[in-house]
């Protein structure tokens, strides 16, 4: 059976992120954790944290990690301390870690991603980085704005360039023949 940690390197990247950014309240995290895949994606045709991410009015959200961090008695929940605080523009919902980062299941590339993406948005807060999700041409705003199919999945293959597209998605299809016959 493979084993991707896909879920050990969703609560560290988490915790890379909240740890090594100012601002980084749930909708900053959102962004971030968003980049992070769909950047991944258009480099190897596989993203870090396999979330799915819906378009929303303020940008992709993974909904099933914006539900989770509700519930109690995860293992989220295990890593993190969820606080709620006051801002001029009502709550933000702060996650504290309980345990350092671990690089143990991220490749070389995603540890990249997750530095370079902590640096490039350090001091970026929540308005300025839905901007950036905001973008035209972005898979989001394909999605809701060109589409208008508010509220659905944005497929991954938005974040390939034309040109990239059959070159990954043959990578794509390579992975998934290889994990049906060796996982």
């Amino acid at each position: 059976m493979l084993i991707d940690h896909k879920r050990e390197k969703l609560i560290n990247a988490i915790i890379y992120f909240v740890t090594n950014t100012k601002y980084c309240g749930k909708v900053k995290l959102f962004k971030l954790l968003y980049f992070l895949d769909f950047e991944h994606y258009a480099q190897t045709g596989r993203s870090v944290t396999g979330l799915d991410y819906h378009a929303w009015p303020k940008g992709p959200v993974p909904v099933d990690l914006f539900n989770e961090i509700d519930q109690s008695g995860n293992d989220l929940k295990d890593a993190m301390e969820i606080k709620e605080r006051k801002i001029a523009k009502g709550k933000m919902l702060r996650m504290i870690p309980k345990r350092p980062f671990s690089r143990e299941h991220f490749t070389r590339r995603e540890l990249r991603l997750l530095e370079q993406l902590g640096k490039e948005y350090a001091d970026s807060n929540a308005e300025e980085i839905v901007e950036v999700t905001h973008l035209e041409n972005s898979p989001w705003h394909e999605i809701y704005e060109v589409t208008g199919k508010k509220q659905t999945v944005i497929p991954y293959e938005l974040a390939l360039k034309k040109s990239e597209y059959e070159k990954i998605m043959k990578n794509i299809t390579d992975n998934k023949e290889f994990e049906e016959n060796y996982a």
